[in-house]
């Protein structure tokens, strides 16, 4: 097949106007082309009064080398890539110890997917509830303010991101096509098949739901032994005569104990005991930077027409998202983070007495409200130094003033856009209307916020005003705390992707500083997942290509 790249078309382009728009950039005739399918759509919306579709595309013609030869030097065509995933080991006839997952979030999910796969028949424990039960739980908390810790929007099957807008694209450098592989299997579980093709694919909380249930009863049919309500409450690491760690297995919070020689640590961003353990047990962590702020609300018809201009609302564009920063004054930098076009804010928080923001939306992004996180970034050695877990203790500071400021009842604290510019308290809700659950206490959120953070926010919203006009309207409403933006720590692993001073743990995902999203979390754990198999097989087909750039979140946010 051939490639091409950067087909642009009108957005309302006729039916047949990608067939000639090959036939014109190949230069052949139309009973050449024998078929085409489209690798990839997206769209320019730089010029609101003309938005373009971009395609990428796999064309199979007649006489291709001829086609390649006469069209060499184009660099929008090339031969197709081959990005069907290639294993890279089997596991072993005589295996000794099946590996441990803790964790079903995006990372474990696919790290236990992956060696169920390869046959090594991992045992995989998550502390939260399956996710229908799960579901349940946080409803609870949404509708009748009941927290229940261990199931909850953090912890359970599919974690954080099963409650989310479900994102599936990312920055990250992918060679061995392992995101093409999450994107295949999701689809197989039930997501949508555009997802394989459009260029920032979504699926939605809802459909989250039953497609994790499909994934685990493929890695079971595997011969994956897939746990609930199984938390690890240690790990067992002998520690050798010349000072080596080795794992040896993991104990549950019940006291049975599960012999293994390889873990695979995918807790997610939130499992802040099980960091404590992880430390305390002698693995090496580290403090890293994440940021804080809050959630902002607007209309979505309203950034809709910002974005789009007459376009908007046309079915292929769907609710329009943004992406903002801006660098202030005082050295910090603000942002939009995790933006959930037509969709609603809600309680995140996994532990009593605390108020955490997140957001999430449907497949249809239908809501009236867009959201996003508008955070400021943060540092262990300005912000919370001296202890590599001090970030943890420095997000429980600002969840717990939230809560008060709510009134201490897991309402959030909120505070319209025009009183928090001019520095006083909310009294009444205007236009927007918030979508947070279990509802919203208007009050004044520098009393939950660090005093630099809400200075830089100031700073930023006026300037995002400039960039999409309307972003400061005095109605828009902010809703607090935004604190789980990214782990506040770092497992450390070497090029072998275990931890660097205890062999056979292998941190993986958001909870070990190693992703960002759905998407790279999920593919972290395909990579630590071919790493732990290669090391038990003592080589393997391949190696895993080197780690690449981290996880990235959303490209410009003009061209899609």
């Amino acid at each position: 097949m051939i490639r091409l790249t950067e087909i642009k078309l009108p957005l309302d382009h006729p039916e047949g106007a990608v067939k000639e728009a090959i036939l014109k950039k190949l230069g052949i005739q139309a009973a050449d082309l024998t078929d085409f399918v489209v690798f990839r759509r997206g769209f320019d919306a730089r010029k609101t009064s003309a938005i373009h579709l971009i395609y990428t595309l796999d064309v199979t013609v007649k006489n291709e080398a001829q086609v390649l030869k006469r069209l060499n030097g184009d660099r929008h065509v090339n031969p197709s890539p081959d990005t069907t995933y290639k294993f890279v080991a089997r596991a072993p006839e005589n295996l000794e110890s099946r590996p441990v997952v803790i964790g079903t979030g995006p990372c474990g999910l696919f790290a236990g997917f992956l060696l169920a796969e390869m046959g090594f028949r991992p045992i995989i424990l998550d502390r939260g509830k399956i996710v229908r039960e799960r579901t349940k739980d946080t409803f609870a908390l949404w509708r009748k303010r009941v927290l229940n810790p261990e199931s909850n929007v953090q912890f359970g099957e599919g974690g954080a991101g099963t409650f989310s807008d479900g994102k599936l694209h990312s920055q990250i450098k992918d060679p061995a096509y392992r995101g093409r592989k999450v994107l295949t299997e999701f689809v197989k579980a039930g997501a949508p098949e555009e997802i394989l093709y459009v260029s920032k694919p979504h699926i939605g909380t809802f459909r989250l739901v039953s497609m994790v249930e499909n994934m685990r009863a493929t890695m079971e049919k595997l011969g994956a032994e897939v746990r609930f309500q199984s938390k690890v409450d240690d790990l067992d690491i002998e520690v050798r005569a010349d000072g080596s760690r080795q794992i040896q297995g993991v104990v549950l919070a019940s006291g049975e104990r599960i012999a293994t020689d390889q873990v695979v640590l995918a807790v997610g961003h939130s499992a802040r005991d099980t960091f404590q353990m992880v430390y305390d047990r002698g693995v090496y962590v580290e403090a890293k930077p994440f940021s804080i702020g809050v959630r902002i609300e607007h209309p979505q018809a309203m950034i809709d027409r910002k974005r789009f201009g007459k376009y908007a609302g046309h079915p292929l564009l769907g609710a329009a998202d943004y992406k903002l920063v801006h660098h202030c004054a005082n050295g910090r930098a603000v942002y939009s983070f995790c933006m959930c076009p037509g969709g609603q804010v809600v309680a995140a928080t996994s532990e009593e007495g605390r108020v955490v923001t997140n957001g999430m939306s449907q497949y249809s992004r239908a809501e009236r409200n867009a959201n996003s996180g508008i955070v400021v970034g943060i540092t262990p050695e300005q912000d919370y130094p001296g202890h590599p877990l001090a970030g943890i203790a420095f997000q429980r500071v600002w969840e717990s003033r939230a809560f008060v400021a709510g009134g201490s009842t897991y309402e959030a604290p909120g505070q319209r856009v025009g009183d928090f510019l001019a520095g006083k308290p909310s009294t009444e809700f205007g236009d927007v209307q918030p979508s947070y659950k279990p509802g919203v206490h208007l009050t004044d959120l520098s009393a939950c916020l660090p005093d630099y953070v809400v200075a830089a926010i100031r700073e930023a919203l006026p300037a995002f005003e400039r960039q999409i006009k309307g972003y400061a309207m005095e109605d828009a409403i902010m809703t607090g705390v935004e604190t789980r933006t990214s782990a506040p720590i770092r497992i450390k692993r070497g090029d072998d992707f275990q931890s660097i001073n205890t062999r056979g743990l292998y941190p993986a995902g958001e909870g070990a500083g190693y992703a960002g999203g759905i998407l790279s979390a999920a593919v972290d754990g395909i990579r630590v997942a071919e790493a732990l198999a290669l090391d038990v097989v003592g080589g393997g087909i391949r190696k895993p290509a080197p780690e690449g750039s981290g996880a990235g979140s959303d490209v410009s946010p003009e061209i899609y």
